[in-house]
C-alpha cells in the first residue's frame, strides 16, 4: 500500500514540472543533435568540406522529400522493414528456444554450446555470401544472413539469463512440488526475462546493419539497395537522405522497444 502511493505520489510530482522545465530538458537533450545539424549545414556551405563530398543538409532534406514523393522510401522502406522484421523475428524464437534449453539441459548443452561458441568471434557479415549462395538474391537470402547474425546475441543472453536465475528459487519451487517443466516457465524464464530482452536489444541493432550490407550485394530493393543506387549515380545527397532514413528506423525501433521493456518489466518493480 505505501509503496503504491509512494509511486503515485511521484507520477504527480512529475505531472507537476513547469512546462518550461520539461522543455528546457528536452532542448538539453537535442543538443548534441542541433549542433551536428548545424554543423553539417554551414561546413559545406561556406567550404570547409567539399559539397560534393557531403551536401549540406538542407541539400539532403529537399533530396528526401523528392524520394518520399516519388515513392521510392516508401516502396524499399517497406521491403527492408519486412526483412528486418522477418529475419529477427525467428532469431528471438529460435534463439530463446535454444538459449534457454541449453541452460536448462546439460545434454542440449553439450551439444549445441561448442558449435556456439565457434560462431560468435566470426563477423556476422561474413555470412552474407553463404546465405546468397544458399538461398539466391531474393529476399530469402536477405532474411537468412539477417537471422543468423541476429541469432547468437539471443541464444547467449537467454543461456546467461536461464543460467544466472536465483537458484533458491528453483529449489523452493520445487519443493513445493513443480514439475521440472513447471518450473522453466514460470520461474527460470520470467527470471531471465530482462537479460534475454537485453540481446535482444542488441540484435535489434545488428539487424539494420546486416540488411543494409545484404541489400548492398543483393542489389535488388531496399534501403540498403538504394543508398548503393544512389551513390554510384553520383547522386549524394538522396544518398545521405538514404542513410539518414536508415538511421531514423533503428532510432525509432530502438525507442519502441525500450518502451516495451519498461512495460513488460514493470512486475519486476
Amino acid at each position: 500500500m505505501s509503496r503504491t502511493l509512494t509511486l503515485e505520489t511521484a507520477a504527480r510530482r512529475g505531472s507537476l514540472i513547469p512546462l518550461s522545465t520539461r522543455l528546457a530538458r528536452a532542448l538539453i537533450r537535442g543538443l548534441p543533435l542541433i549542433l551536428v545539424a548545424a554543423g553539417w549545414q554551414i561546413a559545406p556551405s561556406v567550404g570547409l568540406i567539399s559539397p560534393e563530398a557531403l551536401p549540406p543538409l538542407s541539400a539532403v532534406a529537399t533530396a528526401w522529400w523528392g524520394l518520399l514523393m516519388d515513392g521510392s522510401l516508401a516502396s524499399n522502406g517497406v521491403s527492408s522493414l519486412w526483412e528486418v522484421t522477418a529475419g529477427l523475428g525467428l532469431s528471438i524464437v529460435v534463439g530463446i528456444g535454444a538459449g534457454v534449453l541449453m541452460a536448462w539441459y546439460a545434454p542440449v548443452d553439450a551439444i549445441v554450446s561448442p558449435l556456439m561458441k565457434s560462431l560468435y568471434p566470426m563477423p556476422k557479415s561474413a555470412l552474407i555470401p553463404v546465405m546468397i549462395l544458399w538461398f539466391g538474391l531474393g529476399a530469402g537470402s536477405k532474411i537468412a544472413s539477417i537471422f543468423a547474425g541476429c541469432l547468437l546475441p539471443v541464444v547467449l543472453s537467454s543461456y546467461n539469463g536461464a543460467r544466472g536465475v536465483d537458484q533458491s528459487l528453483v529449489w523452493s519451487a520445487m519443493g513445493l512440488g513443480a514439475s521440472r517443466r513447471r518450473v522453466l516457465w514460470e520461474v527460470v524464464i520470467p527470471g531471465a526475462l530482462p537479460e534475454i530482452m537485453a540481446g535482444i536489444r542488441n540484435a535489434l541493432a545488428i539487424s539494420f546493419i546486416l540488411m543494409v550490407a545484404a541489400e548492398f550485394l543483393v542489389g535488388q530493393n531496399g534501403l540498403g539497395y538504394l543508398i548503393s543506387f544512389l551513390g554510384d549515380g553520383g547522386v549524394y545527397d538522396a544518398m545521405f537522405a538514404g542513410v539518414l532514413t536508415v538511421a531514423a528506423f533503428g532510432f525509432f525501433a530502438d525507442r519502441v522497444y525500450l518502451l516495451l521493456m519498461q512495460r513488460m518489466l514493470r512486475w519486476r518493480e
